[in-house]
């Protein structure tokens, strides 16, 4: 058994003394393609038993299997040649698409992209290439080992200033799907799935629930989609898939599903399910706002996706996003963004999330939306996720865990009789869609059975800020005054 934490920052020891490898964004992009070829190759040797007649997607000399197993094998400049002149060359552009090993050869393909060899000594790139060798991926153990030690390294790169974008708590991403149940031969569709935590959780749950025979697997594995911009975190999301036993991942896609004008988006590519923690607080680039209807045009990224997904859901098509408060409160296009949600889909759960779910990222609270699309808004249903008993907020210690969602999960009920079996609870209360509209489609509504809560609004923030402030302005007026009367009547004297 392999120490799979000592192995990792070993790795990232050794990285720190290679002067190519700058700063924790390169350093973890180093490691994951290094690993992804392991755990290829680890995943080629099940294949080559499982499977007759089984051909590799890669040429016999770029194996891993081939350069990288023997811990005597090439080192130093032999290495480092070998790898920027035929190893990445061959990987970015010379793979055979055609044949049986077709589909994995694209994917390798569509992986090493954006890939890059950042290390500069190949004595240093050997001494990483044999810890990695230490890791036997095709142990259950080390598996589910390296399933913490990845989410840690997506913790670490936080100081690489873009982690929260693709990291979403493991305990959420259960809870999410475990509500929304996706069947057997549901498509589920991240559209912007970071590193696979969504489409992770639904595989895990259809094997669970549903997989009973090698059919159902193969059911399974084509009903995984997922779509992710940014080289690293579609790295991390492909490797992800190999490592819970999708070989062949041709559904996660490296691409940007807003630069798609949302009238090609048709029929054929709507899909059952939709789970999803858009990038929220960003702007998408200039022009990407342009490839929707102008009264939905703006340049704030889950505005964009909340348009999308309402778009490629199916009739009667679910899904559950994570989206902050600041889409309950905003106005303007964000008011016709809402009246459209409520209009063509159910909106019938929202969870309300405590500070701090996706510390150290961000401090905006967020809330989850479950709805459905096919049948307008008629009531929505608020449950507001209470803290542990003991517990003042998240951290790396104590982190949200599943478990906390039970009283959620015991008082759900059931869609196909409009949630009968729901009541008020001090957690959970329901507003009607006429209540909704008079509030102009503000969906920040406080939990009635709470005292006087924070209001995180910034217009009424900024009010009750310019209100303080001018009792303030009066108080030093009337000082002023006294003190200008009082020194007068001293002077009189």
């Amino acid at each position: 058994m392999s120490n799979v934490s000592g192995i990792i920052k070993s790795i990232q020891d050794i990285m720190r003394k290679d002067v190519g490898v700058d700063g924790d964004a390169q350093r973890i992009s180093q490691l994951v393609w290094m690993f992804f070829l392991k755990i290829l190759d680890d995943r080629e040797d099940e294949l080559e038993l499982l499977e007759d007649n089984y051909k590799s997607p890669l040429p016999k000399h770029l194996r891993w299997r081939a350069w990288a197993k023997n811990p005597e094998g090439m080192t130093g400049d032999a290495l480092s040649d070998f790898v920027n002149l035929q190893l990445f060359p061959h990987l970015k552009n010379k793979l055979s698409t055609l044949g049986p090993a077709g589909k994995r050869a694209m994917v390798i393909r569509d992986v090493f992209e954006d890939a890059y060899n950042y290390m500069k000594s190949g004595t240093l790139m050997r001494q990483v290439i044999n810890k990695i060798n230490e890791i036997d991926f095709n142990t259950q153990k080390d598996r589910h080992t390296f399933g913490s030690i990845y989410e840690q390294i997506l913790k670490d790169l936080q100081s690489a200033g873009n982690a929260g974008e693709f990291y979403t708590p493991r305990a959420l991403t259960q809870f999410i799907v475990n509500r929304v149940d996706p069947r057997l031969d549901e498509t589920v569709l991240d559209p912007a799935c970071g590193t696979g935590g969504f489409l992770t959780g639904t595989i895990q749950h259809k094997r669970e629930r549903y997989v009973k025979k090698q059919k159902h697997e193969d059911t399974l594995q084509a009903t995984i989609h997922g779509v992710e911009k940014k080289a690293l975190p579609h790295m991390l999301c492909v490797t992800n898939m190999i490592l819970h036993g999708i070989d062949t991942p041709t559904h996660i896609k490296h691409d940007n599903t807003l630069s798609r004008p949302l009238r090609n988006y048709t029929n054929k590519d709507r899909v059952h399910v939709i789970v999803t923690n858009p990038p929220f607080g960003g702007m998408e680039e200039d022009g990407i706002e342009n490839n929707f209807p102008a009264n939905f045009r703006t340049r704030e990224t889950a505005d964009l996706f909340v348009t999308l997904i309402v778009h490629l859901l199916k009739d009667q098509g679910r899904a559950a996003v994570v989206l902050p408060d600041g889409f309950f409160f905003g106005e303007g296009m964000k008011t016709r963004l809402k009246e459209k949600l409520l209009a063509e889909c159910n909106l019938h759960t929202i969870v309300r999330l405590p500070n701090g779910v996706f510390n150290p990222y961000t401090g905006i609270k967020t809330n989850l939306l479950f709805f459905t699309k096919g049948q307008p808004t008629e009531q929505i249903w608020y449950y507001e996720h209470p803290y542990p008993e003991g517990v003042k907020s998240y951290n790396k210690t104590k982190p949200m865990r599943f478990e906390e969602f039970q009283p959620e999960i015991d008082w759900w009920g059931q869609e196909s009789d409009g949630y009968k079996a729901r009541v008020e609870t001090d957690q959970a209360w329901k507003v009607s869609i006429d209540d909704i509209k008079a509030r102009n489609y503000n969906l920040d509504i406080k939990n009635p059975h709470v005292a006087a809560q924070v209001n995180h609004d910034p217009d009424k923030l900024l009010k009750k800020y310019a209100k303080q402030q001018q009792e303030v302005a009066n108080l030093r007026d009337q000082l002023k005054s006294i003190l200008a009367e009082a020194l007068n009547d001293g002077g009189a004297a």
